[in-house]
C-alpha cells in the first residue's frame, strides 16, 4: 500500500506523515505535517533533512492510518476531566482538564497495551493532578494498522469505561482535633494545626473548626461529635496515635462510633495512620510524621476521599508496594515514585 518515488517527483503529492528535523541544542519537532502538499521549494529542504524518497500511501479497505488510529484511541479511553491533543507524528497526548484524582483501570490498559501495534501509557492511577497535566499518550508504531486492532481497543474501553479519568476533587467542611496534654495546657506550641490546614486547603476544602483537647478519651470523642454536629464532612485528629499507654487518639474514633477501616498503613512515612468512618464522615487518625514531613500517607489517601471515593482495607494494602519514601535530601514529591 506505500509505493517510493524521488522526492523530485513528488511535487503535487500530499504527505500522509510528519517529517521530524532534529537539531541537537535547537531544534527537535516537525518540519513538514502531515496533509501538506509538496512544493518546488521543499525539495532541497527534504534532501537535507535525508529524505532521498517520498512514500506515496494508498489505503486499502480495512486499514486505518496512525493518525485516526490514536484520535480513536484517545476517544474510546477517555471519560471525564481529560482532553485530547491533534496528532503530532502520530501520537496523540491526553492532559487533565481539572483538579482532580486521576484513575486508570490498569487491567484494561495492559489487555489494550497486549494487542499487537498498539501503545497506550499512563502515569500512575490514585495520583493528584493539575489542570493542563499530561497524563496519557497513545499510539500505533507503524504507519497504518488493521482497523480490527481498533474495533478491539474500542471494544475493551466499552467493557471498562472509562478506562483514564480525572475525577475532580469536592470541597469539603474539615474538622480538626488536636490531641495532647502539651498543647492543650500551653506548654507547646501546636505545629500540626498549621501543617493541616495548608494541606487542606491547598486540596480545596476548608477547615471548618480546630479543637484542642488533652489526651482524655471523653473529651476526644465530645470534640469529634461536636465537630461532625457542626457539619464537618471529614475529621482529622492529629498526635496521640503511637502504641504508648497515654497515646489515646485511636480509642477516641473508636467510642466515638468510628468504623475502623485500618489503623497502621503500609507506608513508612505514617504506619501509625487509622481511618474510621462514622456514617458517611471520614475520621483521620494522623501521625507525628506529618508535622514534618512533606510527603506522608496523608497525601496518598485524602485526596482520595476528596475525590469521592470509600477507601478500603484493600486499598491499603496494596500501598506497601511503592509505600517507603526514599527520604531524599530534596523532596520531590509527588514526581517521584512515593505511593506509586
Amino acid at each position: 500500500m506505500m509505493k517510493e518515488i524521488p522526492v523530485q517527483e513528488a511535487v503535487g503529492r500530499v504527505l500522509f506523515h510528519d517529517i521530524t528535523r532534529i537539531v541537537p541544542g535547537e531544534f527537535d519537532g516537525r518540519a513538514f505535517k502531515k496533509g501538506h502538499i509538496i512544493e518546488e521549494s521543499d525539495v532541497a529542504k527534504l534532501l537535507k533533512l535525508g529524505k532521498d524518497n517520498i512514500y506515496i500511501l494508498d489505503l486499502e479497505e480495512g486499514f486505518v492510518h496512525e493518525n485516526e488510529s490514536a484520535l480513536r484511541i484517545a476517544k474510546a479511553a477517555i471519560g471525564e476531566g481529560i482532553q485530547f491533543s491533534e496528532p503530532v507524528e502520530g501520537k496523540v497526548t491526553m492532559s487533565s482538564i481539572t483538579r482532580g484524582l486521576l484513575k486508570v483501570n490498569v487491567a484494561a490498559l495492559d489487555r489494550i497495551n497486549a494487542i499487537d501495534e498498539i501503545v497506550l501509557a499512563t502515569l500512575h492511577t490514585n495520583q493528584e493532578v493539575l489542570p493542563r497535566k499530561q497524563i496519557a499518550g497513545t499510539r500505533i508504531i507503524p504507519l497504518f494498522t488493521e482497523e480490527d486492532n481498533i474495533h478491539e481497543v474500542e471494544m475493551i474501553c466499552r467493557e471498562h469505561y472509562p478506562v483514564i479519568t480525572v475525577k475532580p476533587f469536592r470541597s469539603l467542611k474539615v474538622g480538626l482535633v488536636t490531641t495532647g496534654n502539651e498543647v492543650f495546657h500551653g506548654r507547646i506550641e501546636d505545629k500540626f494545626g498549621p501543617v493541616v490546614r495548608g494541606k487542606v486547603e491547598e486540596l480545596g476544602s476548608t477547615v471548618l473548626r480546630q479543637i484542642l483537647v488533652s489526651d482524655n478519651v471523653p473529651m476526644t470523642v465530645k470534640a469529634i461529635r461536636d465537630l461532625i454536629d457542626e457539619g464537618a464532612e471529614m475529621i482529622v485528629a492529629t498526635g496521640g496515635m503511637s502504641v504508648d499507654p497515654d497515646d489515646r487518639t485511636p480509642a477516641s474514633i473508636r467510642a466515638a462510633g468510628g468504623r475502623v477501616v485500618t489503623y497502621g498503613s503500609p507506608t513508612f512515612p505514617g504506619a501509625m495512620f487509622m481511618l474510621a468512618y462514622i456514617g458517611d464522615v471520614p475520621v483521620i487518625g494522623l501521625p507525628g510524621c506529618a508535622m514534618y514531613r512533606k510527603a506522608t500517607v496523608f497525601d496518598l489517601i485524602v485526596p482520595r476521599i476528596l475525590a469521592g471515593e470509600t477507601v478500603t482495607r484493600a486499598d491499603f494494602t496494596g500501598l506497601g508496594h511503592g509505600g517507603f519514601c526514599s527520604g531524599c535530601i530534596e523532596c520531590r514529591y509527588p514526581n517521584c515514585g512515593f505511593g506509586k
